[in-house]
């Protein structure tokens, strides 16, 4: 499976890898590799069906998405790195420090949860499946940006949604639909999470509604010595609806430990 990634090797430091959330692009991460790739190494990469990665058959599991961590860990020759994981990326990054505890030095779990989706939430991806593949990645990306930002994110920063309608757009619809599936059918993380040993920064966003602040308490509270940061004016997206709060927490966290 062709990834698509990026590297900035211009400080030698543990390498901080980003993982991007459903449906966008490692694009999503662009204020904080500007700010960061001169503190630490920074990787950020597309996954699976996103971006310029290869979209394949359309037919993956989180255990795929990990499996293509692995493989791009293994090509750049990274042993241990600090993940950073929003929404369906911290999916990935709690199921990956479930599967391979030892690629760990830190983790950053950013609007996200453990816990499966719900009957609702599975049947709601179902039709979002049936949408996509009827009216296309415009209609998806116009409707899926309502359930991401906050309101006065709409009206001080439409660039913002502008940006991410726009990363929507572009995946193809058959890499949206896979990932879809692979949402609903993930496993529960839950159980794992008092094995994390490695320091754990929990940032979301004050008014996330998808996976809201009681969803990361319940991380904070069974992640040994994890921290929980809420980032004020920001929803699903806090790492662009506030990028100044999101970023300040994030270098505090990451100098203490890379």
């Amino acid at each position: 499976m062709k990834t698509a990634y990026i590297d900035y090797e211009l400080c030698e430091t543990v390498p901080v890898v980003f993982i991007h959330g459903f449906p966008f692009s490692h694009e999503m991460w662009k204020p904080q590799i500007e700010e960061l790739k001169n503190l630490f190494r920074i990787v950020a990469y597309d996954v699976r069906g996103h971006g310029k990665s290869e979209v394949g058959d359309g037919r993956y599991t989180i255990e795929f998405f990990v499996n293509d961590l692995i493989e791009l860990l293994n090509y750049r020759k990274i042993e241990k790195a600090v993940f950073v994981g929003l929404s369906m990326g911290g999916y990935i990054a709690l199921r990956l420090a479930e599967r391979f505890p030892e690629r760990l030095k830190g983790l950053v779990l950013c609007d996200t949860r453990s816990e499966p989706d719900t009957n609702e939430t599975r049947v709601k991806r179902s039709e979002s499946i049936l949408a996509v593949k009827k009216d296309g990645t415009a209609a998806f990306a116009k409707n899926f940006v309502k359930s991401v930002f906050a309101a006065e994110t709409f009206e001080k920063k439409p660039e913002v949604v502008e940006f991410i309608r726009s990363i929507i757009e572009h995946n193809s619809p058959l890499g949206i639909a896979g990932t879809l599936l692979a949402l609903a059918s993930r496993t529960d993380t839950t159980p794992a999470l008092a094995t994390i040993s490695v320091p754990t920064l929990i940032l979301v966003g004050e008014y996330d509604t998808l996976t809201p602040i009681s969803a990361s308490e319940v991380m904070k509270q069974r992640i040994p010595n994890a921290e929980l940061r809420v980032i004020p004016h920001a929803a699903h997206l806090s790492n662009l609806e506030n990028p100044e709060f999101f970023n300040s927490a994030l270098i505090e966290f990451l100098q203490r430990i890379v």
